[in-house]
């Protein structure tokens, strides 16, 4: 892969979080039934950081729970025989709750299908948003994210990759173009 451009660096995206849960909160109105979902891997830490940035402006702790989607991918045989499986934990009941997805990059739409189907077998939330920090466009599924940090097009031979301090070590969004593969 060669990298392409930055996107974002660490101060875009804290912006883009900020807006983000200012978003939400807008939308939401009262955020007594409201709970932040991220998505392993990337999108735990923007749920917590999308949560904090909630209770700074509104004075509301809203619980964050973290949803590993592995085994509810439907491309789980072509990425590896053995699966890396991460643990669910949501503190609270999802059935009634109004749930926020929170993920990185929305590419294809198959990844919050499958965070949907995961969120199902916990129970019957009373709705589901998608908040994204990075769309990128190409969906293969009808699927759109409800809040958006950046829009940003893309062709078939770039990848999104986001970098986040509690993951990466560093901050940013960047742009690679894949190598022609022979």
């Amino acid at each position: 892969m060669k990298l392409k451009a930055q996107i974002m660096d660490a101060g875009a995206v804290e912006r883009c979080v900020t807006r983000l849960s200012y978003e939400i909160v807008e939308k939401e109105g009262d955020l007594s039934n409201l709970a932040l979902v991220g998505i392993c891997t990337r999108g735990v830490p923007l749920a917590k950081m999308i949560a904090a940035r909630i209770a700074a402006h509104s004075g509301v702790s809203v619980p964050v729970g973290v949803l590993d989607i592995s085994l509810y991918r439907d491309d789980l045989t072509t990425i590896s025989e053995l699966p890396e499986v991460h643990s669910s934990s949501l503190s609270f009941d999802v059935t009634g709750k109004r749930i926020v997805l929170v993920d990185d990059v929305l590419y294809t739409g198959r990844t919050a299908r499958a965070a949907i189907d995961a969120l199902f077998s916990l129970g019957r939330p009373g709705t589901i948003r998608l908040a994204i920090l990075v769309d990128r466009g190409h969906r293969e599924l009808p699927i759109r994210a409800d809040f958006v940090g950046k829009n940003v097009p893309t062709s078939q031979k770039e990848m999104v990759a986001v970098h986040l301090t509690e993951t990466d070590g560093d901050t940013g969004v960047l742009l690679y173009e894949k190598e022609n593969e022979n």
